[in-house]
């Protein structure tokens, strides 16, 4: 299997397998746990995580909030338009990087009217993205508008509505900024989160706000042509220091989701130290990267072909030693057992453990 072609991370999934809703109770859902150096899987409940976890351990959680992102307009000619909020620019939240639909008639210059207040279109940015900027006095006014006027930005694989917003959501989710949810930590509750913390296992966070990067599908067939856009995310002075804790008493760190995988990785220097700050990754993780600061990977069932499968695989290949052919084979095979075993895939879909 070529790990650089494109096909080779392809597999069937029926379309029954794409969830349409969480499971109730979140932790309800199926969790499939690979031992790879082990080369053992074993299907469990996400709730039975705990079985896998040690004290000393440290679970990394990505607390962005998924805001409304999603707006309709219409333009000055009366044309409707849609808006997708992918980035903020700047600290009063009133300038945004957005994708625009139609793109070919929304051009810097334009005056959009959504909800009644104007949006300026302005900067023309490649892939049908935009730079929009808002007419409110206030970032406070700002996010009550979007909060009335905007839509959840549900995947185009979901057929849900605004009444999956909660849904949609971490339980603990708090930094504004988000146009999709960090999934693999919906499946966590405050009751299974108070359980992990008392056996031991600290909860540490960090921020990614996630964006295009993390969504937007791969297209060349050589993987490594790919270009990912950047995403903001931020790791603080007090996550990095339990970090560093967690090493030096021998315990792993465990990071909940491909975006906070991302984001301590994109902190982490080639020692594995991880320093605090803020950026705007643009970190594409594919089979022959290295991985410095994970060492376990709570994540979903991920769209064929996308880049989110493909950390995936190079964790695997990592935990394993190398060898990424051989485990990117193995990890198809595993999505493709448990799709024809009726399991559940993609943003409200089960969960794997990988270690």
């Amino acid at each position: 299997m070529n790990i650089y072609d494109l096909s080779s991370y392809s597999y069937d999934l029926p379309p029954e397998n794409i969830a349409q809703t969480p499971a109730s109770p979140r932790d309800s859902s199926r969790l499939l746990v690979w031992n790879v150096s082990k080369n053992t899987t074993e299907a469990r409940h996400f709730r039975d995580i705990t079985e896998y976890f040690r004290p000393g351990d440290l679970l990394v959680l990505n607390d962005t909030r998924v805001i409304p992102a999603r707006l309709w307009g219409k333009r000055e000619t009366g044309g409707k338009c849609e808006l997708l909020l992918l980035r903020n620019l700047t600290a009063d939240f009133l300038e945004w990087e957005a994708l625009v639909k139609p793109a070919r008639r929304v051009r810097a210059g334009d005056v959009v009217n959504v909800g009644g207040h104007e949006v300026i279109v302005a900067d023309d940015l490649p892939g049908g993205r935009r730079k929009v900027r808002f007419d409110f006095g206030t970032r406070e006014e700002f996010m009550t508008f979007l909060e009335e006027a905007g839509n959840v930005p549900l995947p185009p694989y979901i057929h849900g509505d605004n009444s999956m917003r909660e849904s949609y959501q971490t339980v603990f989710a708090r930094n504004d900024g988000s146009s999709a949810a960090p999934t693999a930590s919906l499946h966590f509750t405050p009751e299974l989160l108070d359980k992990i913390r008392a056996m031991g296992v600290r909860t540490a966070y960090v921020t990614l706000h996630v964006g295009l990067g993390t969504f937007r599908p791969v297209k060349t067939q050589d993987i490594r042509d790919h270009e990912i856009h950047t995403e903001h995310c931020e790791l603080s002075a007090e996550t990095a220091a339990m970090i560093r804790e967690c090493r030096e008493s021998g315990g792993r760190v465990i990071a909940s989701g491909t975006t906070s995988a991302r984001t301590l990785e994109s902190f982490a220097d080639e020692s594995g130290n991880v320093r605090a700050g803020v950026m705007d990754t643009g970190l594409y993780i594919y089979p022959g990267y290295r991985f410095r600061a994970v060492d376990g990977l709570i994540t979903n069932f991920h769209i064929p072909q996308s880049s989110l499968i493909m950390l995936v695989a190079s964790f695997a290949a990592n935990k394993a030693g190398g060898h990424e052919s051989e485990i990117l084979s193995r990890l198809i095979g595993i999505y493709e057992r448990c799709a024809g075993e009726g399991w559940r895939f993609f943003s409200f879909g089960d969960a794997m453990f990988i270690f």
